[in-house]
Formats: structure tokens, sequence, C-alpha cells
């Protein structure tokens, strides 16, 4: 058992300094941490969805994990996993509950997981536990990265496919299922389980993903839809809209975060996703009209990513500049911020 760890370590150390740039300050600056802390992180590692009615989710705890990391801040770190693993961690099978609600009894009335949260948790917890020395994280990573691949990489339809939860997406479950939804590759987390619970249904998984996105071209939008039912061909799923909207947007954000190289499709994503103004919007797939504008900056930060992969263009100043306002716009501006002074800080 040691020897794996260690063998981990070595790994994920390898894999994380693989082509990154040697920053003499850590990818997220002291005073973004700063300010995205004081508004969204509480004082017990709860991260606060404060647009989504002050409840918290995997998915926030696994960005706040993810954060952390990049702003080199082990304490914040470790106060995001505690609540993490006392709160979500509930299940029998290693994954974590969606859902925590601050005025509910239990805060956990779902029980079920997001696997774009357990990913992004497993994720984290990896790149930390290599950095800083922490077997226990790096036996945590393992141990969800496994679940992970039990209980929600599947094959269909000649596919390696990603649920986005344990239970009601299978073809069992529905029936137009299985039902995917691509925003929940998270591509440059996938080397990283490939580490942590060695499979090739993890390289198979990044293969069909990127192949399933370049797919999803909807006509007259030309942008992948949220919700997608793999039953036939690709199609937008029963029961949820026709939209490229928030889920949606972070597609794009994966693709240029990653060591993906595919100019063609980011610039297909990066000229669809906004309205006559050249800012973000929630697109009506079956019209290709705009139907909601998302002009928080870290929306537009994500296109100005596209555009900086693409072309090199230098992200305006609306871009860098960081004040918060809501959770997950704010959250997505740092990641961008994150992997543009990581690999491409001539954009800045």
């Amino acid at each position: 058992m040691m020897l794996r760890l260690i063998t981990l370590v070595v790994c994920l150390t390898l894999l994380s300094s693989a082509g990154s740039t040697q920053a003499k300050e850590p990818l997220i600056l002291g005073r973004e941490w700063s300010a995205y802390k004081e508004k969204f992180l509480e004082p017990n590692g709860r991260i606060v969805d404060n647009g989504n009615g002050a409840i918290s989710h995997s998915e926030g705890q696994g960005y706040g994990l993810l954060l952390a990391y990049l702003a080199d801040s082990p304490s914040d770190f470790e106060r995001i996993w505690s609540f993490t693993r006392t709160e979500l961690l509930l299940r029998d099978d290693g994954l974590s509950a969606w859902k925590w609600e601050p005025d509910a009894s239990p805060h956990v009335q779902d029980i079920n997981n997001a696997t774009d949260g357990d990913l992004l948790i497993a994720y984290a917890l990896g790149l930390a536990g290599s950095r800083w020395k922490r077997m226990d994280f790096i036996q945590a990573a393992a141990r969800m990265a496994q679940s992970i691949l039990s209980k929600t990489v599947i094959s269909a339809g000649g596919r390696t496919i990603l649920l986005p939860g344990a239970i009601g997406f299978r073809a069992a479950d529905r029936q137009d299922g299985p039902v995917v939804n691509p925003s929940y590759w998270i591509f440059e987390a996938l080397p990283v389980m490939g580490i942590l619970a060695p499979s090739d249904r993890w390289q198979a998984l990044s293969d069909d993903g990127l192949a399933l996105i370049r797919t999803l071209q909807i006509d007259p939008a030309r942008l992948p839809p949220e919700w997608v039912s793999l039953k036939q061909h690709p199609v937008p799923a029963k029961g949820f809209e026709a939209h490229f909207s928030y889920n949606a947007i972070r597609i794009p954000l994966y693709l240029a975060r990653s060591n993906i190289n595919d100019p063609e499709l980011m610039r297909g994503l990066m000229d669809a996703m906004v309205d006559e103004h050249g800012i973000p919007a929630v697109i009506d797939l079956l019209t290709g009209r705009p139907i909601e504008t998302l002009s928080d900056p870290g929306y537009r930060a994500i296109r100005d990513f596209l555009a900086c992969r693409v072309d090199g263009t230098p992200l305006p100043p609306s871009s860098i500049q960081f004040q918060p306002d809501l959770y997950y716009p704010a959250t997505l501006q740092l990641l961008v911020l994150a992997g543009i002074r990581e690999k491409y800080p001539s954009c800045l």
C-alpha cells in the first residue's frame, strides 16, 4: 500500500508539472483569493452559492478545493475539505451527496451525487496531496476516483460516457436514456483520475467526450445542449430546455484549460456563444436566438480565454479585474485567470 501511494505521488507530481510554467506566485493571486473567500467561504469551510438560495453543493466544494490549491492555501483547502468530508460524503459508495441546504433538516435531502462535483473534489485532492505531500488527500482522491469509475463511467452505443449521477440517467432509468451533460467532462481532471484509479477507460472517456461535443452542433445555433439523450443519435434530452446555458458555458472553459488543441472547435464555440453585441448569452438552440445575456465578467472571461487560445488576443482589463459578486461566474473567472497565468501568460 505504501509503495502504491508513493508511486501515486510521483506520477501526480510529474503530471502536474508537465507543460506548466514555473510561476513566481500562485496562479490565483492573494488579493483575488481573499476577495473570493470574503464573499463565498464560511469559517466552517462551506462554499456558499449566493445566487442559488445560499445552498452549497459538491460542485462548489470541488471548485473551492481547486481554487484553494491554485491559490496555494493549504489552510483554506483543509477547511473546505473538512466541510466536504463531514457534510457531503454521506453515501456508502465513496461519492458525495450533491446538495446541502442551510434551512433544511437534515441539510442533505437528496443523497444522489453529481459527478462533476465528485470529479472536481477528487482532482483537487490528488493535486493538493501531491504538492503538499499529504497521503491522506491522495488516499481519499483515489477512493473517490475509483467510485466515479465504477458507478458513473459506462459504455453505451459504442461510447464510453459519464453519467451525471449514479442514479436517474441510465437507459433503465429514463425512456430516452442514457442522458449525459457534456459540461460534466472536466478534461483536465481525467489524466489525474487515470493515475488515481488506473484504467484505460479514462482515456476512452476523454476521447469519446470530445468526439461527442464535436457532433453536438445543434442547428441553427451550432452549440451543444446542456442535457443530451444518447438513446439513438444525440439529441436534446426530454424534460430539459434545448438551451446552451449556465451549465454548457463551462464546456469551452474546460476545453481552453486543457491540453486539447482544437482551434476549429474553440473558434466555433467562441463565435456562437454570444449575442449580437458579442456578450455571452443563453442561446435557444432551436431558433439560434439569445434569450438571456450573461454579462458578468466571469462569463465574458470565458470567451476572452477562447480568443486567447485561438488568436493570441490579450484579455481586456474587464476580464482581468476580479470583483466578485455571484459565486458561479466569480469561480469561472478565477479558473480562466489561473489557466492563462499557467500556460498563456502572453495573453495578459
